[in-house]
């Protein structure tokens, strides 16, 4: 090869990688670009994002993510929805406002997002404690309650000195449906004699009705009651407050759901939230988020998340010894397949 040819395939050869390089730059310097206009929202299902229980715990995870990945507060925003009848003009506003992921916050969006999937294709959706199978833009993210209820029943079972323990539930939903027969299972592996007063509030938000249950639960001799009934939840924990503050009871407790209760159950006396079974919500939210943002958006399929991959658990910093020693075996035999909980009635 000449001198001259050398000189030619050389500068061609530097050419080409020059260009690569530039349009790999650019490639890196469009993604960062993406990452840092990124922005999520989520609907709620009835309940403010002070509930102190479900919608709550999405929404602090939705804030989590955005400080973790050095986003504006403008990068989360939440719609709260008052009805069923907020749920479909709530996800409309979201992708008008276009948000890149979309959350449905609890099974009764099912529906809603289910259709607004269908009439907008592009936009990714989530939906967390239900499932929707067959659409490639929607990423369901169910939780096994029954795993985290079953610790709860084992805990209520080895406080009580009743033998009667309660269950306020809001609505019959298939993860409300778990929590329950968890609990029941979990209690009665530890006192296969016990009573369970199990109610529903048929409400998500009514805190008053949720009162008045666990106003009877506890007159008829009830000392321990597991809410999983979302906002309507906290009319159990003022029940108990105002007993234990009046003095009318003595040792009552409560069991929260969802997220880490603790602090609702503080009185002049003390406090009467035995423990809390929890849903990491906001941990999902922040994984799949994070995954979509890289590019792998699990669009279409469902994630289960339980206790072996860290998605459900229950509080033990409050537990007193005897009762957390029984926890503890009960979680490391789920873990070990040597409990087998029942999903369904």
């Amino acid at each position: 090869m000449s001198l001259k040819k050398l000189v030619t395939a050389l500068l061609a050869t530097a050419t080409l990688a020059a260009c690569q390089g530039q349009n790999a730059g650019q490639s890196s310097q469009e993604n960062q670009n993406s990452e840092a206009n990124y922005k999520i929202a989520m609907v709620t299902d009835g309940n403010g994002v002070d509930d102190r229980s479900f919608n709550q715990s999405a929404w602090e995870g939705m804030q989590v993510w955005a400080k973790n990945n050095q986003l504006p507060e403008s990068a989360v925003q939440y719609y709260q929805s008052s009805s069923e009848n907020d749920f479909l003009p709530n996800l409309n506003t979201a992708i008008q406002d276009q948000y890149d992921i979309i959350y449905g916050i609890g099974f009764m969006l099912t529906d809603s997002v289910a259709e607004m999937a269908d009439q907008h294709p592009d936009q990714k959706f989530g939906l967390l404690d239900a499932n929707i199978e067959g659409k490639d833009n929607v990423v369901s993210i169910t939780f096994a309650d029954n795993e985290s209820a079953f610790l709860a029943g084992v805990a209520a079972a080895s406080q009580s000195k009743t033998n009667k323990i309660g269950f306020v539930g809001g609505q019959s939903t298939p993860a409300v449906d778990k929590f329950e027969i968890g609990y029941i299972a979990g209690a009665k592996s530890v006192k296969p004699d016990i009573e369970i007063d199990v109610q529903y509030t048929q409400s998500f938000t009514d805190a008053g009705v949720a009162q008045q249950i666990a106003s009877a639960m506890f007159a008829n001799g009830s000392d321990v009651i597991f809410h999983a009934a979302g906002g309507a939840g906290n009319g159990v924990n003022t029940e108990a407050r105002n007993r234990l503050e009046s003095g009318q009871n003595k040792d009552i407790w409560v069991i929260g759901a969802d997220r880490d209760q603790h602090a609702e159950g503080e009185y002049k006396g003390g406090n009467f939230m035995l423990t809390s079974t929890l849903k990491h919500l906001g941990k999902a939210i922040e994984d799949e988020t994070n995954a979509a943002m890289k590019d792998e958006y699990h669009g279409g399929q469902h994630i289960v998340s339980n206790l072996e991959n860290g998605g459900v658990g229950i509080v033990k910093d409050y537990l007193p010894a005897e009762v957390l020693t029984a926890v503890e075996k009960a979680e490391q035999d789920i873990l070990s397949g040597a409990i087998k909980i029942p999903e369904s009635k």
